[in-house]
């Protein structure tokens, strides 16, 4: 895998650090690339929950490109000390927050701030992303109304499961990455 950079924004051609050792999966520029030409500029004054963050790149590509805060939530000491280093490098860190704290255990709080979009990229193989779409799904309030939620999984992993608040709208496969979009339906119904 090539070098992680910032691809667009104000932070564009930085150079982010990877995550020593084999706990994350980076996301490729061309998936993050084709995300965010999906997003497109509603990514603009929006903010996002990066959970499982890894490096950051997906929330530091979505501040680079305009969002006015992203929290970045991970439960490895090592991805958030690679998570503040990147978000040094790319001056980003005004707008944003890093916590150490294991996704569920979040999810499963009272919030404390609602969300435009939520982006999920768990460890691969353990069905961690359907813990987290129920676990969102079951906590609302992390959610502002219409707020995106997107799933990054190999296509091997995807299977059907039912939701209540959250709807699935799109899918996009990029070679060994399926990209899901789903949407809140919102609080009344919308």
């Amino acid at each position: 895998m090539g070098k992680l950079r910032v691809i667009s924004g104000k932070a564009k051609g930085r150079k982010l650090a990877s995550v020593p050792g084999k706990i994350t999966r980076p996301i490729t520029d061309r998936v993050k690339e084709a995300l965010f030409n999906i997003i497109s500029v509603d990514i603009r004054d929006s903010s996002m929950l990066d959970l499982f963050a890894g490096t950051g790149s997906v929330g530091i590509e979505a501040l680079s490109r305009g969002a006015k805060f992203v929290r970045f939530i991970d439960k490895h000491r090592l991805a958030i000390k690679t998570i503040n280093s990147n978000l040094e490098t790319t001056k980003l860190s005004n707008w944003a927050e890093t916590l150490l704290v294991d996704a569920f255990t979040l999810l499963d709080s009272k919030s404390d701030r609602q969300f435009d979009y939520v982006f999920i990229a768990p460890p691969q193989y353990k069905g961690l992303w359907i813990r987290a779409l129920q676990t969102l799904d079951n906590n609302i309030n992390w959610l502002a109304d219409g707020a995106w939620i997107i799933v990054q999984i190999d296509p091997i992993e995807d299977k059907e499961i039912q939701l209540i608040n959250l709807v699935e709208f799109d899918r996009r496969k990029y070679g060994s990455t399926l990209l899901i979009f789903m949407e809140f339906i919102g609080k009344n119904g919308e």
